[in-house]
């Protein structure tokens, strides 16, 4: 017989490992095919909002109400991220759902849920929150929560909250030029800062956090290009190595200064828990606004 008609032959009378083979491929591939699909489409990754602040300003609580929708029991000092899916209240709607019909039966599915990321604010853990940063998962805005309570002129808690605000900044200032592609992927990086505890009679109206916050971050932007200086290093080595946050030489800064570099800063007061004042209402907008 020629090689083709063998050929012919052992088709049409397949050997049964011929078969248990064909078998075998036939159902391995729709299921690699749909491994791939679905890992690719993005579909299962809920859209993220991640939770920033110095220890004690109430991230934990705030994670807490969104999560319950209640206010918080006591709560302990986070010592690692931890991550919750989260829905928006009754009545609120997603910029996602604005111009969708009631009687869409997907406009109460995904849409509306999302993960609430917390991070731990002790400064030797805060490399997890920068983590998040570098390598974010579908981020759709930052959610950084300050005690309005200790942000008055020569206060510690200003200072350790300028100081980190003014970090996470620079951070995302410099993701324009990173090389890891996912944070080159940030866009249009929205920042809350949540100013917390506004049912305390020390706490300064959010107006007046934004212009302290502004007013330290400049000194502490100052004091670093300070050390620079007498390292050595001139401002135009400074300049170049992106170290400087916000419009370079300005001698304020300002938050409307990261609208440049596509990070847009707002100031919202509120409360997770206590007596009289602004509870979170603002902030939950904020979110809906993202998602």
């Amino acid at each position: 017989m020629s090689p083709i008609t063998e050929w012919a032959a052992a088709l049409m009378n397949p050997s049964p490992v011929a078969l248990i083979i064909a078998i075998l491929v036939a159902l391995s591939i729709p299921i690699f095919l749909h491994s791939i699909v679905f890992r690719a489409s993005g579909l299962t990754t809920l859209p993220s909002i991640l939770l920033l602040g110095p220890s004690g300003s109430g991230k934990t609580s705030l994670l807490t109400l969104f999560e319950r929708g209640t206010n918080p029991a006591d709560t302990h000092t986070s010592q690692s991220p931890i991550a919750v899916e989260c829905h928006l209240p009754v009545g609120a709607t997603a910029t996602s759902d604005k111009y969708r019909s009631v009687n869409d039966p997907t406009a109460n599915s995904t849409y509306k849920k999302f993960l609430l990321i917390d991070t731990p604010g002790h400064g030797k853990l805060r490399h997890h929150a920068l983590d998040n940063l570098t390598n974010p998962q579908n981020l759709k805005g930052i959610i950084f929560v300050a005690d309005a309570a200790t942000l008055s002129a020569g206060d510690e808690g200003l200072r350790q909250t300028a100081d980190y605000l003014h970090d996470v900044l620079l951070l995302l200032q410099k993701r324009m030029e990173s090389k890891n592609k996912a944070a080159k992927k940030l866009r249009d990086i929205p920042v809350l800062i949540a100013a917390n505890k506004m049912d305390l009679f020390t706490a300064l109206p959010a107006a007046l956090v934004k212009s302290t916050l502004e007013a330290e971050i400049t000194k502490i932007r100052t004091s670093r290009s300070k050390r620079l200086l007498d390292s050595g290093i001139g401002i135009e080595d400074d300049a170049e190595n992106d170290d400087w946050l916000g419009e370079i030489g300005s001698k304020e800064f300002k938050f409307s200064q990261m609208e440049e570099f596509d990070v847009l800063v707002e100031v919202a007061g509120g409360k997770v828990a206590g007596g009289d004042g602004p509870a979170v209402d603002k902030w939950w907008k904020w979110v809906s606004e993202r998602l």
